[in-house]
C-alpha cells in the first residue's frame, strides 16, 4: 500500500494541515507512554518511511533525523507512569496524544490517528486500525514517538541500572521480569499493571 495516497487524497479534499498521530509505550511494564503528532509537507516522500515496529533501530534513528529536518510541524506528548496508574493506560494514551496535538506550532485541520479517537479535541478526525501502515503522517508519528520514548528509557537506565531499561525499554521480557522479581518494582514501574502487581506479592 502506498502510505502517501491517503494523505494526498485528504489534501485534494481541502485539508492542508494534516497531523498524523501515534504512540509508543502502551504495553510496557515501566516508563511513560509517548505520543507524537507529525505534519508532513505536501508531495514530499521520505524513502523507507513505514510503521516504526517494522524498522530496525539504526534506520529508525536515521528516519527520525530526516523527519526533524523536513516535517512541517512536530508535537510530542509524554504521560508518566504515575498518571498511567491513576487514570489507566488507554486514557493516558489519549492524553499523551492530546498533548502532542497541542504541542504543534499551529492547529491542524485534520487528525489521522492510529486506533483511537480524541473526543476532547474539536478537530476533524479519522481513526484507523494499523493506521501507521495506511498513512505517511501516522507512520512519521510512530517513528518520532518510538525514538523519543527509547531515548527516555535509555536515560532511565542510567538512573535505575539494575533493570536493564536501555535493552528492553520496559517491555515484559524474561530479563525484565527476572529483574523485577529480584529487586522489586522501582518508581517508574506501572503498579496498576497486573503483572507488576503480581510480582509484588510474596513468592
Amino acid at each position: 500500500m502506498d502510505i502517501y495516497r491517503q494523505d494526498e487524497s485528504f489534501r485534494r479534499r481541502g485539508f492542508q494541515r494534516i497531523a498524523g498521530i501515534d504512540e509508543a509505550g502502551r504495553g510496557p511494564l515501566a516508563g511513560p507512554v509517548v505520543a507524537a503528532a507529525a505534519v508532513l509537507p505536501s508531495m514530499k516522500k521520505i524513502e523507507g518511511l513505514r510503521d516504526s515496529k517494522t524498522v530496525p533501530e539504526k534506520e529508525r534513528e536515521s528516519l527520525f533525523r530526516e523527519l526533524l529536518c523536513c516535517a512541517t510541524d512536530i508535537g510530542v506528548g509524554i504521560v508518566e507512569s504515575e498518571t498511567i496508574d491513576r487514570i489507566n493506560i488507554l486514557r493516558a494514551t489519549k492524553l499523551a496524544m492530546e498533548i502532542a496535538v497541542k504541542d504543534l506550532s499551529s492547529r491542524p485541520d485534520l487528525l489521522l490517528i492510529d486506533a483511537v479517537k480524541l473526543p476532547q479535541l474539536d478537530i476533524e478526525q479519522v481513526s484507523w486500525t494499523k493506521g501507521e501502515s495506511r498513512s505517511a503522517s501516522i507512520a512519521a508519528a510512530s517513528i518520532i514517538a518510538k525514538v523519543v520514548r527509547d531515548g527516555i528509557m535509555r536515560d532511565l537506565d542510567v538512573k535505575y541500572p539494575e533493570y536493564g531499561f536501555a535493552k528492553h525499554k520496559g517491555y515484559s521480557t524474561r530479563e525484565h521480569v527476572e529483574k523485577i522479581l529480584l529487586h522489586g518494582p522501582c518508581p517508574i514501574h506501572r503498579r496498576s499493571f497486573e503483572k507488576v502487581l503480581t510480582m509484588e506479592l510474596p513468592l
